[in-house]
């Protein structure tokens, strides 16, 4: 195991104790919402989000623990978005990481209000963060809306079975997914109070590595295993969904997530300690899962 693997796993180790601490506890009434929460955050994942937004915070010269609550609210946003993006009325999946979805684990009303009550919760943690809550929640709340992920949920639904279109493709991808990694990069540098010059980087590496990890996720749809993936794999030409490789084809579509990567790095000059996230962006560029 490598430094960069040692790093990772560490630090996925941190963000779990903590979300167990922020969730409630299965027992609490009501018991059967919170046990539905719990089991889709529990249930594996890489827990790359939040471990951006750690690493971000730590790129600009902050510790883990600064970012550590901030980084627990991205990942609780981001399990709802899995949770109702898994939906009959949405994707209808009946695997995530390896488990049954949540509407498939209990049903379609409890996973639906599951989501909902993790996405509050998401709001609820930053709050209280002292002198920074404020805009950790603005930064949030923009990556969440109509203007980001709920947006590119919407398109991505209505583009299902239409001819690929670039533009439509790369809204998609832009909102739905990279909206949220774009948030955890720039809130972790709000951890630490860093000045602009250093948001509008972290900012820019986050955009570039999350339309980077959609196009590599959506290539891995049609060439790995549900067992390497841990979700249903080929749903994507099913669905006729709109895919960076429907439009340009698989040799471009890696060539754009390399010069995505590529972008990203070089966004990284000029912080403190940009290392980790250069490390970082290039081990998802290389994933197979």
């Amino acid at each position: 195991m490598n430094d960069l693997e040692i790093y990772l796993k560490a630090t996925g180790a941190k963000v779990s104790a903590a979300l167990n601490t922020l969730l409630p506890p299965a027992v609490e009434r009501p018991q059967r919402l919170h046990e539905a929460m719990r089991y889709t955050v529990f249930a594996g994942g890489k827990r790359l989000r939040p471990i951006l937004c750690i690493a971000a915070c730590e790129s600009c010269g902050g510790l883990a623990e600064q970012a550590l609550k901030a980084a627990c609210a991205v990942e609780i946003l981001h399990t709802y978005t899995l949770i109702h993006d898994d939906l009959p009325a949405m994707d209808n999946d009946t695997l995530r990481r390896g488990y049954p979805t949540c509407h498939i684990r209990f049903d379609e009303a409890t996973a639906i209000l599951a989501g909902d009550a993790l996405l509050t919760l998401a709001f609820e943690i930053p709050a209280t963060v002292p002198d920074v809550g404020s805009a950790l929640v603005l930064e949030l709340a923009r990556a969440a809306g109509s203007r980001g992920i709920v947006g590119g949920q919407i398109e991505d639904l209505a583009a299902e079975g239409r001819p690929p279109d670039a533009d439509t493709v790369e809204y998609i991808h832009r909102n739905k997914t990279a909206a949220l990694i774009r948030a955890a990069c720039v809130m972790g540098g709000l951890c630490i109070g860093a000045d602009f010059r250093y948001l509008e980087k972290l900012a820019l590496y986050g955009q570039n590595i999350g339309l980077a990890f959609q196009i590599i996720d959506d290539l891995l749809d049609e060439s790995s295993t549900p067992e390497k993936l841990g979700k249903d794999i080929g749903s994507d030409k099913v669905n006729r969904k709109m895919t960076w490789q429907a439009v340009h084809g698989i040799d471009a579509a890696r060539a754009k997530a390399r010069e995505l990567t590529t972008s990203a790095t070089a966004a990284t000059d000029g912080l403190p300690n940009g290392a980790r996230l250069r490390e970082i962006a290039e081990k998802m560029l290389r994933r197979t899962f």
